[in-house]
Formats: structure tokens, sequence, C-alpha cells
């Protein structure tokens, strides 16, 4: 659903880099290299999903510098390891401007730790490659927001679900990691449910933190709730390697996309080779 591979070979092809780097190059950058930070998790929580992230960037940059580079000099990564600590962030994302020089910084997954790290763009006037969806209210200078805000992503999906193509789904479950994206966009959705005729008893809103692993109570209670005669969808934005064990306890307990779908908006390959 994510779909951020995609998202930063387009940026590439379509000279967003281009742009940003422009307006950020260090006038003490070295004559023949354009330095860029990556700012993902590559251990903790997180790094099930952030390492690829870092992966494709590198792989990116090694083909922009066979093509020639970049403003006519080669690319040179920098990478570092926050691992999943939302102020670590922030030190790494200090670190990388003020440090090492860098002229963009291309990061982050989750809005917690997007939003540790703003004061810190905003203060050495860097810019932040953001590659994810997230829950939008929020618009800051330095930031290249790459991703869908609920309106261009989690609506059309539930908008979907209610379909006669999509199941014609009438009760709903909004399960969540909990941090911000998932208790904004879940708001966002239950507003829109409800606007839509949705009663209040047929949606089920539940939060776990991040790391969460034992999932057989909130996978029973949305058995329970599934088995009410009506339609019923999972609708997830749990993040992280929270995933792994959310999807083996729905086949533990006998749950079939046939049966209650789920629609996720933080999963992908690497979270599903888990299982």
């Amino acid at each position: 659903m994510r779909g951020s591979f995609s998202t930063i070979t387009k940026m590439f092809s379509a000279g967003a880099v281009t742009a940003g780097l422009l307006m950020s190059v260090p006038a003490k950058a070295a004559d023949d290299t354009i330095k860029v930070g990556i700012l993902h998790s590559l251990s903790g929580t997180m790094a099930i999903s952030e390492t690829t992230l870092k992966d494709a960037m590198l792989m990116l940059i090694e083909e922009q510098n066979a093509k020639g580079g970049l403003l006519g000099k080669k690319l040179e990564a920098v990478v570092v390891d926050p691992a999943s600590n939302w102020p670590l962030f922030a030190e790494k994302a200090r670190e990388l401007i003020s440090k090492e020089k860098v002229a963009a910084v291309f990061g982050c997954w989750t809005s917690v730790s997007r939003k540790s790290v703003l004061p810190v763009f905003s203060e050495l006037d860097n810019i932040l490659f953001y590659p994810v969806q997230y829950e939008g209210e929020e618009s800051e200078r330095n930031v290249f927001y790459t991703g869908a805000a609920p309106n261009q992503q989690a609506i059309p999906a539930v908008d979907y679900l209610m379909s006669e193509d999509g199941g014609s789904v009438k009760r709903w479950v909004l399960e969540g990691t909990d941090y911000v994206y998932p208790r904004t966009t879940n708001k966002i959705l239950e507003a829109y449910l409800k606007a839509k005729g949705v009663a209040a008893e047929d949606i089920m809103v539940n939060y776990t933190p991040f790391g969460f692993s034992d999932w057989q109570t909130e996978v029973s209670a949305i058995k329970k709730f599934g088995s009410a005669g009506k339609k019923t969808a999972v609708v997830s934005t749990v993040n992280g390697d929270a995933n792994v064990p959310f999807y083996k306890e729905l086949g533990n307990q006998g749950i079939k996309a046939e049966d209650i779908p789920v629609m996720a908006f933080s999963v992908g390959e690497e979270e599903l080779a888990g299982l």
C-alpha cells in the first residue's frame, strides 16, 4: 500500500531531488561530491520497514552516479541509524546537517519521528524528503511530503470497501499503532463513516503500542465484532514489526480475507516476508 520505492524513483526521475539540492547545497561541500543524508531506522521496531528504504536510496544513488551524478557532481550517501528512537532522530538529523554537511536528508517513517526532526530542519534550514503517507495537518517549508494524506488514501480505501466491488462492508474495525498518524487518520475515518450513515456501534477503534506482539485478545475482539451478521473489515494503521504477529494471530484464529478483509496502509513485502 505504501508505494515508497516507486515514489523515491519518481522523485529522482522527475527532478524533485535536483530542485531540492539546488536550494541546499552547502557552500563548503566537497568539489566532487554532494552529500545526501539517509535517516532511517536500521534497528528497533521500525527497522523491518525502514531498512528497505535505506537500501532503495543507496541503489538509486549508485544508479544516478553511473549516469554522471547530479549537477556535475557525484552523490555521496551518509547513512545513520536512529534506531526507532524518536529523540535520537533529531540528534542524528543534527549530526547529518551540522557535522556531515549533507545537502538534503531522506528519512523518517513514523509521524512522531518526523515531528521530532522538524525543529532541526527549520533551525538549520535543510531539506527533509519524507517518503510515506501521513496524517496531514502539517505543511513545513523544509519538508517535501511525498506520501498521501488521508483524503488521498484512507478515504478512497473506505469508499472502495463500502462499494459492491469492495464487499459492501457495514462494520468497521479501525486498528492502529498508538501514535499521531493512526489516531488522526482514524479520527478522520470515524467522522467520515458516521457522515456516510454508519452507526457508532458499527465502528470499533483500538490502539496498541509500537512493537506489540501479544495479539490474541485484540484479534479475538475483532473476530467477535465481525460475528454480528454484517460484513466487517479491518482498516489497519499498525506500523513496524507489530504487523508480523498481528497477521499470524489472524491466521491462528481462522480469520480469512473472505470473512474479514484487512485494508492495511503501513505493511508491505518486508513485513509479510516475516509471516
